[in-house]
């Protein structure tokens, strides 16, 4: 078995379907008009209290200037709200609209099942070994991104 060719048609792959089928499962009739990069943005903002651009920017390895650019389209769509700070007006805080919230339900759902669906046939062993090789490549990942 060649490994390097079964890893690399393994991240391909995995990382093309993942995207494939979480946007079939993102556009319904209630969410027609979003995107996968809008519920990923939307996902980042969360539930919990509002959060300002630069820590959602961050949150998504993007810079201000092209989160301003999803944010426009996500507040105009009914996604999102921005409120302005009490304490500095310059500051502009995020949060989620009730449409959003059920956007964000929507898609954690997904994932809910995508998990669920993984961890089905595989054994307690092998969910332990699987969880420890995926925290490694995305540490890599993360240190990569940050070069």
């Amino acid at each position: 078995m060649d490994t390097y060719k079964t890893l690399n048609d393994a991240l391909v792959n995995l990382f093309r379907d993942v995207m494939t089928l979480e946007e079939g499962a993102i556009i319904t009739q209630d969410f027609q008009n979003i995107t996968n990069n809008d519920m990923h943005v939307i996902q980042a903002i969360g539930l919990d209290e509002p959060k300002n651009m630069t820590t959602i920017a961050r949150l998504l390895s993007v810079t201000v200037g092209t989160l301003t650019i999803a944010m426009n389209s996500l507040v105009k769509k009914g996604y999102v709200t921005r409120e302005r700070g009490k304490e500095d007006r310059r500051v502009v805080y995020i949060s989620l609209s009730e449409k959003g919230r059920r956007a964000y339900e929507h898609h954690e759902e997904f994932h809910h099942r995508m998990i669920d669906a993984v961890l089905e046939d595989l054994t307690q062993e092998e969910t332990e070994s699987l969880v420890k090789a995926l925290a490694k490549l995305n540490k890599w990942f993360r240190k990569a991104q940050d070069n």
